[in-house]
């Protein structure tokens, strides 16, 4: 992983036109639903992070031909599967590795799986994925490794025990080959398991219900090949909105999918952001009063997250790094993962008022004067936070590990450079 560092001189205004990227974690699924089929599928707009090259990695040691079609586009055939066991240490580098359990087993009949790694922002149960196997009539060993073997995957009733993102996404690609019909009950429903889910019918799959917790596979012989465009990260496009808040910078955003940025948006609003949609086009106006909007009776008001479509878990940190900024009190409550907002030390270095209540909760006055700092990233979306922070503070700062930002963004320092960010990555 690269260990970079970002030098930033923050308190200017931004202005410009930014593209966010393909969406991550619709990416990375999509990528091992590759393994389904043996004819060649073309994927369009795949950002170009370090997490999808992992994934591609893994994939190139599975014996999956992969070749570059132009800027963010790639050819992938995985008509000769190798071998069912995945590399320990790339699996390290990268929990979205448990996502190639459910192609590998529908196809190939077994795997054997080390420990994912990932990001260490709390306990990431794999518990759901295996009843979701077990339900569709497949073994489950855990030792060091899971190891999952089937002599025939059917089609099942299956009711998740979380409405788990990853889990949804590996009972999906195991059910859509298996025999019969699947139904699959308080599955996830975010944006990039829609994705996933639009990406499996265009190579022929049958599934009823994309968009809700109720889905209904009909298993099929088999897959064929296609081409996909990713859909734009709305992850990354929050990030921007707001940055752009914040700074008080006017910035446009384009190939925009506002159905999935309305809790977001929603959100946003009550730490005083505004913004303007025209057609898929998103613009954040310059120079907002950033307000809290008080709950009724004058009570401070608590943004929280949830499952989807509640306000997303990977925007909290972003949260937090407006709220120093906004004029009034909040409450962030992150409920999914119990050390995302342990990040937080380096913004009250910076000069923000947080009062860290527990793991889960901290409560932000604003706004506050920030300072430039040297920093490191702990995770992708905490790291995103701090340089969030950064280019709205006097001074210079230095963000050390880039390359955990790097995981989830696509050069993210030459995006920012041709909106007028003064920004510099320091080779190491």
């Amino acid at each position: 992983m690269s260990q970079d560092r970002l030098v930033i001189r923050g308190g200017r205004a931004l202005s410009g036109t930014i593209v966010p990227s393909g969406n991550k974690n619709a990416a990375l699924p999509i990528l091992a639903a590759c393994l389904l089929t043996d004819e060649e599928v073309v994927l369009e707009n795949v950002p170009d992070i370090l997490d999808v090259h992992v994934m591609l990695a893994l994939l190139d040691d599975l014996g999956v031909s992969i070749r570059d079609e132009g800027p963010n586009s790639l050819a992938l055939r995985a008509d000769r599967v190798r071998t069912t066991h995945l590399d320990p240490d790339l699996c390290r580098r990268l929990r979205a590795s448990l996502l190639l359990a459910g192609p590998l087993l529908a196809r190939c009949g077994q795997v054997e799986l080390p420990l994912a790694g990932g990001d260490f922002i709390g306990r990431r149960r794999v518990d759901t994925h295996l009843l979701a196997f077990r339900g569709l009539g497949a073994e489950c060993v855990v030792e060091r490794s899971y190891n999952l073997r089937h002599s025939g995957l059917r089609g099942a009733e299956i009711f998740l025990d979380e409405a788990s993102v990853t889990a949804t996404e590996n009972a999906l690609m195991a059910a859509v080959i298996a025999t019969g019909r699947t139904v699959i009950l308080n599955a996830a429903s975010e944006p990039h398991v829609q994705d996933l889910a639009r990406f499996l019918v265009e190579l022929g799959a049958q599934i009823d219900g994309i968009g809700t917790n109720r889905m209904v596979v009909d298993g099929v012989d088999r897959l064929h090949g296609g081409r996909f465009r990713i859909g734009p990260d709305h992850i990354e496009i929050a990030s921007f909105i707001g940055l752009g808040a914040i700074t008080g910078s006017d910035l446009t955003i384009t190939d925009v999918r506002a159905e999935d940025l309305r809790m977001i948006n929603l959100t946003f609003e009550r730490l005083g952001i505004r913004v303007e949609y025209e057609g898929d086009t998103l613009r954040v106006p310059p120079d907002q009063d950033l307000r809290v909007i008080a709950d009724e009776g004058d009570a401070i008001p608590k943004v929280d997250d949830g499952i989807w479509p509640a306000f997303p878990a990977d925007l909290t940190s972003i949260a937090v790094a407006v709220a120093t900024q906004t004029h009034g009190t909040v409450m962030i409550f992150e409920k999914m993962f119990e050390n995302r907002l342990f990040f937080v030390d380096k913004l009250v270095a910076m000069g923000a008022r947080i009062v860290v209540c527990d793991p889960h909760r901290v409560v932000i006055s604003g706004p506050a004067q920030l300072y430039g700092e040297r920093l490191e990233s702990p995770d992708i979306r905490a790291g995103m936070a701090m340089l969030i922070a950064s280019l709205a503070a006097k001074g210079v700062s230095e963000i050390g590990n880039v390359g955990q930002i790097d995981r989830g963004y696509e050069r993210i320092d030459e995006r920012l450079q041709a909106v007028g960010a003064d920004i510099e990555r320091v080779r190491e």
